[in-house]
């Protein structure tokens, strides 16, 4: 079985360096053997990659590959605090969040980014239960947000 962080770097991938929380909370927590996940938005070198309602300002497209920085930043925080990416031994939920324009119903879409990348990077460990949720803002105008549980190995 491939390791996460062989499959990381077989996509060109690296892990970025973990996200500073904009408020009161940290970006991960270890309870037993899982890891839970603050809500990671698209922060790509300290700064947002976009912003916007998705199916207005940004195309549901952009936003699938802003949910893939997300759940890049979310593995990045897990690894923090499990002590490296290797320790992550899968996937169990992720809830997507999707800064929705009026009547833009492709949430699930939207966050297929997430779960696709989780489960390249996870393979069939990667495999999770999942929620996509439409909102009408996200925080710092940000076009989705998102979350997951690790369990470790």
């Amino acid at each position: 079985m491939t390791r996460p962080s062989e499959a990381l770097a077989a996509l060109g991938l690296t892990l970025p360096p973990v996200v500073p929380p904009v408020a009161a909370y940290i970006p991960a927590v270890r309870d037993g053997d899982k890891v839970w996940t603050s809500g990671q938005l698209p922060m790509v070198d300290g700064a947002l990659a976009a912003a916007g309602l998705v199916g207005a300002e940004v195309s549901a497209e952009e936003a699938q590959a802003l949910a893939r920085i997300c759940a890049l930043n979310a593995i990045a925080a897990a690894a923090d605090v499990a002590g490296g990416i290797d320790a992550l031994a899968g996937v169990l939920k992720v809830v997507g969040f999707v800064a929705s324009a009026p009547g833009f119903t492709a949430q699930p879409g939207v966050i297929n980014g997430a779960s696709g990348l989780l489960g390249e990077v996870f393979g069939e460990a990667g495999r999770h239960a999942r929620s996509a949720v439409g909102v009408a803002a996200l925080p710092l105008g940000a076009p989705v947000e998102v979350e997951v549980i690790f369990r470790l190995g």
